[in-house]
């Protein structure tokens, strides 16, 4: 396990978090990359917004170095009636994975549930990342086979 401590991200530490995104969707296999202004908006709906709904998360090492983030926001069940913490992304630089760190992010995303009330965080992970999935098995989190669709809407 590696000295590393989790923490709520800073409008400074957004470009860090932007480079990890792109990283992000890279390993992923993402059809596009993020957005080139990402930190901006990410700066937007972190901090400028009246009433923000995401949290970002970020990995820090003693040097000061961001080695991953995770964000989340609440969303609804309408099955259940009721709210949830939705995780939508959870990232480690490559070297950095199996050191703890990403433990030390899930704990933060559950901790932010309890804050807000929530009693359950929902997340997704493409079926071929094997790693993860080990990884959240681990956890004690329970994986649904669900296809994700995408349709664009002009606003």
């Amino acid at each position: 396990m590696i000295a590393a401590r989790v923490r709520h991200a800073e409008r400074a530490d957004l470009p860090r978090v932007a480079e990890l995104t792109a990283q992000h969707a890279e390993y992923e296999r993402a059809d596009h990359p993020p957005v080139p202004d990402l930190a901006q908006r990410l700066a937007g709906l972190l901090f400028d917004a009246a009433a923000p709904r995401l949290c970002c998360l970020v990995a820090e090492l003693p040097d000061g170095a961001i080695v991953g983030y995770a964000t989340c926001a609440p969303e609804l069940s309408t099955w259940e009636a009721r709210e949830y913490l939705h995780m939508d992304c959870l990232f480690l630089a490559p070297d950095h994975r199996g050191l703890g760190i990403g433990a030390l992010l899930m704990d933060a995303v559950a901790a932010e549930a309890r804050t807000r009330g929530l009693a359950e965080v929902v997340w997704q992970t493409p079926v071929w990342n094997e790693g993860a999935i080990r990884f959240y098995a681990r956890r004690g989190a329970l994986g649904a086979d669900k296809r994700r669709f995408t349709l664009k809407v002009n606003p």
